[in-house]
């Protein structure tokens, strides 16, 4: 008997981190975690899980999305959504009226992308294999049939990716071994949200460096003497050999991002990451060229692949940040790193929020071993924060992303604390929303 998609739950779940402001910075000062929780049941009792990530009020409206796109999933036999996970996604993100609400942006883009990221867990599952080794094994020819090429082709051909792919291929067995023995390096953003005090920055920088962090990250954009005393502090804490990156959340224009870096200049900050708008292709250009050597970093807000590829082509980035859930899932950001590949900048994703690092870090393994075939000047952001509610969390190592074993992509969430945080009924929001 056929094996089909029989029902797909979507849960509003959401974490108070804004209590001990976690997460917080200029443009989003008491963040709540959150998190549209998806699961894919079939008929034969297997499920996948995946998500999409917001920061609490409107975590509703992003479930109301992915409730959209049900009918879209539910009834489809699994061996058509697994056996060509490219005709699934168009499926998603081509639906002609839905599509209306983007197009391929925005929370009907991201819904597409729990539910991709979903059906990739539930693939990763049936193979019994973690999804970076999943794609990793997969023939080039595999990997460019997931591939749109519609908005691409004047920046990446079909052949192009192939080529890219097939240069890597020899290697692939070795880097494997590298990384399940080493793992995949990793920057941290723990110490730097704008809400912690000063000295709780210099006791988590110092507490970065030896855990054995190469690079930590700090938020900055609400107040320039406080971003200049705390580098200062951050580069007195962590020593000369460390690096560090300033995000400002979006939060300056054009002319005031490169008004604003010149004094943080001084204390050789590695990246500036989203300097303005993330809409901003030719801001971001203008912005990199006047601040370098400091490096402009952005992607967490960029909408789609071909979005990605305008930044590329324009220049206008040092440091490519793919996300998770952002983007249509695991088989957008194929595309996305293709064309990273392509024009020779490195990956370095976003990761902080719930569920981001579980997920992002297979995208990056899987660049390390099919794609790019190098870590040099690439890590994987790590917050240290909600890990311990997903049934396979993230584990890190001497200032590494270990390689993930358990099948899937890792979103899965303990039973219990879906139930806990389920928003407003859950035992840890009754007493504030008071809802019996």
């Amino acid at each position: 008997m056929t094996e089909v998609i029989t029902a797909v739950e979507a849960a509003d779940i959401r974490f108070p981190t804004s209590r001990q402001l976690d997460g917080s910075d200029a443009m989003n000062p008491e963040p709540d975690y959150s998190a549209a929780y998806v699961t894919i049941r079939t008929s034969s009792g297997q499920a996948g899980h995946g998500l999409a990530f917001t920061v609490g009020r409107g975590n509703d409206v992003q479930v109301a999305a992915v409730r959209a796109l049900v009918p879209l999933v539910v009834g489809l036999p699994v061996d058509e959504v697994v056996g060509d996970p490219g005709a699934f996604s168009r499926r998603l993100v081509g639906d002609s009226q839905l599509r209306w609400l983007g197009p391929a942006k925005g929370v009907i883009h991201m819904a597409a992308a729990a539910l991709v990221n979903a059906a990739w867990d539930l693939y990763g599952r049936r193979e019994g294999k973690p999804v970076w080794e999943l794609l990793s094994d997969l023939t080039p020819e595999q990997l460019v049939d997931m591939v749109d090429f519609r908005y691409l082709e004047d920046a990446l051909t079909r052949d192009e990716a192939l080529d890219i792919l097939r240069r890597a291929e020899p290697g692939r067995a070795e880097r494997k071994r590298r990384l399940l023995a080493r793992g995949y390096p990793a920057y941290t953003t723990s110490p730097g949200w704008l809400g912690y005090t000063d000295e709780k920055l210099v006791l988590l920088a110092k507490q970065a460096v030896a855990d054995g962090f190469t690079q930590i990250k700090l938020k900055v954009g609400a107040d320039p003497a406080a971003d200049l005393r705390r580098v200062a502090l951050a580069r007195e804490a962590v020593g000369p050999d460390i690096r560090i990156a300033v995000d400002a959340n979006q939060a300056w224009g054009v002319r005031q991002a490169v008004e604003w870096m010149a004094p943080l200049a001084a204390y050789d900050v590695y990246w500036i990451e989203e300097p303005t708008s993330p809409d901003d292709i030719l801001g971001h250009a203008a912005i990199r060229r006047e601040v370098a050597p400091v490096k402009v970093a952005t992607g967490e807000h960029c909408h789609n692949q071909v979005m990605f590829k305008q930044l590329l082509q324009a220049r206008a980035i040092d440091v490519l940040q793919l996300d998770a859930s952002r983007t249509a899932g695991v088989t957008e950001n194929v595309a996305i790193l293709l064309l990273a590949a392509k024009f020779g900048v490195p990956v370095c994703p976003h990761a902080g929020g719930v569920g981001l690092c579980e997920m992002v870090q297979h995208l990056s393994m899987f660049d390390y071993v099919a794609v790019s075939g190098t870590t040099e000047d690439r890590v994987i952001e790590y917050v240290d924060h909600l890990h311990e509610h997903f049934t396979a969390p993230v584990r890190i190592s001497g200032g590494h992303y270990l390689a993930p074993t358990t099948p899937g992509i890792g979103a899965e969430l303990h039973p219990a604390s879906v139930t806990e945080h389920r928003y407003p009924d859950g035992s840890v929001w009754r007493e504030e929303t008071g809802h019996e």
